[in-house]
C-alpha cells in the first residue's frame, strides 16, 4: 500500500519554522525532531480522508530540538521550530527538489511576531526576492495583489492617454506649425516672433484637436484623490485635490503651453510610478521624474493663473456659472469672485507651498 502523506505547510521568521499539518482529529502522533530532520506519523483525516499519514523532512539548516513545540489541535497539528542559528533559509528543505505535499503557509509568512511596541516588520519587503522565488515554485506564477494590478492599470492608461496628446499636438507643430510657413512669406525677424508665438494654426486648434482627451485625462484623475482614502497609495488626500483644482481649458496660446506642460509631467510620472510597483529602480528615470518638476510645474501654475485671470471678465459678461437673485432658492452664487477669492487664498499660496518642497 502507497505511503499517505499529509499537506505540510511552512513559514519562517529569523528565529524560527512554523509548520502546520493539515490533519484533522489526530489520534497520537508520532513527532520525532533531529538537528535537521523531521519524522511524523499519525492517525487522522486528511486529503485522502482518514487513513494513517506520514511524512519526512531533511532541513536546510539545523534546528534546536530542545526549544522546539508542537501542539496538536482539532483541525492540524502546529510546530514552531527554533533554528540553531539566526538567519533566513532560502528553503526549507536539504536538496531544490520538494516534495509535492509541501506548501508554503502564505498567511503566516506576511508578518514577522514583534513586541507590541514595536511597528510589525513586513517580510514581504524585507525580503522580497526570497518571497517571489518561493511563491513562483509553489504555484508557478507570481500571485499578484489586486490593489497592485489595478493602480498598474491605471497608471498604464494615463502614460497613454499623456503619450497620445503630446503626439497629437506634436504632429500638429510641425504640420501647421511656422516651420512649415515660412518657406512661403518673406517677413522681419519681428513678423517671425510674432507669428510663431501669437498666430501658429497648431495652436490655434489645440482645444479643438485634444481637449476631449485631455478632458478624460483630468477626470480620471480624480480617482488619484480617491486612492489615499481606499489605501492604494500613501499620502493624505489635500494634495492630490489641490493639485486636481481648476484645471480649466480656453482657446489661445497659453492652453497650448498649459497642455504641453502638464502632459510632459504626466509622460514622465506614470511610468515611473509603473517601475515603482514592478520594485525596479530605473535611474534616468527616477532622476527625470524628480528634475523635470523643477522648471515646468511653476510654469504649469503660471499657465494656470493667467488662465483664470483672463476668463474672470468672460464669467462676468456672460454670468455663466452665477447664481443671482431672485430665485426660488433664495441663494445667490457669484462665480468670478469665487477665481477671484481663490487665486487670493488658495492658488498663490500653494504654489509657495509646492515650490517649496521641490527645492528642498
Amino acid at each position: 500500500m502507497t505511503e499517505l502523506s499529509p499537506f505540510v505547510y511552512w513559514a519562517q521568521t529569523e528565529d524560527i519554522i512554523t509548520l502546520k499539518v493539515d490533519l484533522k482529529d489526530v489520534k497520537k502522533p508520532d513527532v520525532r525532531l533531529g538537528e535537521k530532520k523531521l519524522q511524523f506519523s499519525g492517525h487522522g483525516h486528511g486529503a485522502r480522508g482518514e487513513h494513517d499519514y506520514s511524512f519526512t523532512l531533511d532541513f536546510h539548516s539545523e534546528v534546536n530540538p530542545d526549544e522546539s513545540k508542537y501542539k496538536v489541535m482539532d483541525r492540524q497539528v502546529e510546530m514552531t521550530l527554533k533554528k540553531e542559528s539566526n538567519g533566513w533559509w532560502p528553503r526549507l528543505t536539504a536538496t531544490p527538489q520538494k516534495p509535492v505535499w509541501l506548501k508554503i503557509d502564505f498567511d503566516r509568512w506576511k508578518m514577522e511576531d514583534v513586541d507590541d511596541e514595536e511597528e510589525p516588520r513586513d517580510v514581504l519587503g524585507d525580503y522580497p526576492g526570497l518571497y517571489e522565488k518561493l511563491e513562483k515554485e509553489e504555484l508557478g506564477y507570481r500571485k499578484e495583489d489586486l490593489k497592485k494590478v489595478y493602480l498598474i492599470f491605471y497608471n498604464l492608461c494615463q502614460f497613454v492617454g499623456f503619450t497620445y496628446i503630446l503626439t497629437v499636438m506634436a504632429i500638429r507643430y510641425l504640420r501647421d506649425g511656422p516651420v512649415m510657413r515660412c518657406y512661403n512669406h518673406s517677413f522681419s525677424i519681428y513678423d517671425l516672433f510674432s507669428f510663431i508665438y501669437l498666430f501658429p494654426d497648431s495652436m490655434e486648434g489645440t482645444y479643438e484637436a485634444v481637449g476631449g482627451a485631455i478632458k478624460f485625462c483630468q477626470l480620471m484623475q480624480i480617482l488619484e484623490i480617491m486612492h489615499p482614502l481606499f489605501g492604494y497609495t500613501r499620502g493624505g488626500v489635500l494634495n492630490p485635490f489641490m493639485q486636481k483644482q481648476n484645471q480649466g481649458c480656453g482657446r489661445n496660446l497659453l492652453i497650448f503651453y498649459l497642455f504641453s506642460i502638464w502632459s510632459l509631467v504626466e509622460f514622465v510620472r506614470y511610468p515611473f510610478y509603473i517601475s515603482q510597483l514592478f520594485k525596479k529602480n530605473a535611474s534616468f528615470l527616477v532622476w527625470l521624474r524628480y528634475t523635470i518638476w523643477i522648471p515646468l510645474y511653476p510654469l504649469g501654475f503660471l499657465c494656470e493663473g493667467v488662465v483664470i485671470l483672463r476668463d474672470i471678465p468672460y464669467f462676468e459678461e456672460t454670468q455663466r456659472f452665477t447664481v443671482s437673485l431672485p430665485n426660488a432658492w433664495n441663494f445667490t452664487f457669484h462665480f468670478p469672485t469665487v477665481l477671484r477669492i481663490y487665486l487670493l487664498l488658495i492658488f498663490f499660496p500653494e504654489i509657495c507651498k509646492v515650490q517649496g518642497t521641490l527645492y528642498k
